[in-house]
């Protein structure tokens, strides 16, 4: 079972390691992108991998960003990476979880899509009855599914730091009326087109994250990972219910395990338990045959 917790790829430069990826220049133009087996919960990094996590991730990403060409293009060149990897590297260690990519500037936001009340979403509904501004029908249940799938962006907060949900005026602020406009269409059409995918294969999308840059000609790319159960909520049709909290196949699991360890959500993180790292390991396998076959 492979395992990889900080990604080495020698003789190439690191341009950033993130809370999951570590990304190396290839050259001006290309970046290597590599999914660890690092997991995150409430913006710290835990000190225990989950195995196989970083290729799970890679091939469903893989999966949608080939599936989704068609409403928005995206920064993949290359998913076979054994002829670019160094040689003096473990190419079975990295193949299956390394992708070559266009080098592109992020745009500073979260574009986030629910089609389901969870999470934070939920609990500013329950303070506001309102998310990201937007009012909603009163009544309504966790887990309810929404009339209409909303955008509700958020900041991309520094390490350490808390993403903060944004209104679309902001993100108008941040990047402007029409790049906003843009990024809010493609995100629901991104959306509705997984979810009704997805559904079909017995798996609610709740919600989920996009990420998008641009190339100095300024055009449009989806960037970074796609649905998966690190940047998605995803249910299982079967035991969805308005009003409860079903299970996932994501990290909600690790999550809700980290909430009754009485942690107070700052580093350091606690170690995990094994039943917690296998647990979270088979959801995560979970969804990738679902979605997949």
């Amino acid at each position: 079972m492979s395992i990889l917790y900080h990604a080495e790829l020698p003789g190439l430069r690191l341009l950033h390691r993130g809370k999951v990826r570590d990304l190396f220049a290839l050259d001006e133009d290309r970046t290597l992108i590599v999914a660890t087996d690092r997991i995150s919960a409430f913006d710290v990094v835990m000190p225990d991998p989950v195995p196989e996590k970083g290729e799970i991730l890679t091939r469903l990403s893989n999966f949608w960003f080939e599936r989704t060409r068609a409403i928005v293009p995206n920064h993949l060149l290359q998913t076979e990476v054994a002829g670019v990897l160094p040689p003096s590297c473990d190419r079975a260690l990295y193949r299956h979880r390394t992708v070559l990519v266009r080098r592109l500037r992020p745009l500073p936001i979260e574009a986030i899509v629910r089609g389901y009340l969870a999470g934070s979403g939920w609990r500013e509904y329950q303070q506001t009855g309102a998310i990201c501004g937007m009012p909603l029908p009163t009544g309504l249940r966790l887990g309810e599914r929404l009339p209409e799938p909303i955008f509700t962006p958020s900041s991309k907060a520094a390490p350490g730091a808390h993403d903060e949900n944004l209104r679309f005026d902001q993100v108008v602020g941040a990047i402007g009326g029409e790049l906003a406009e843009q990024i809010r269409a493609l995100s629901l059409a991104l959306y509705r087109f997984a979810a009704d995918y997805a559904e079909a294969r017995g798996i609610v999308i709740a919600d989920t994250k996009f990420e998008f840059g641009q190339d100095q000609e300024g055009r449009l790319y989806l960037i970074d990972e796609l649905l998966t159960p690190d940047s998605s909520r995803f249910w299982p049709a079967e035991a969805w219910r308005p009003g409860e909290n079903p299970p996932s196949f994501d990290k909600q699991f690790l999550r809700d395990w980290l909430e009754r360890s009485g942690w107070n959500k700052k580093p350091p993180a606690p170690r995990l338990p094994p039943e917690v790292i296998e647990g979270t390991r088979q959801r995560y396998r979970e969804a990738l045959a679902r979605l997949t076959g």
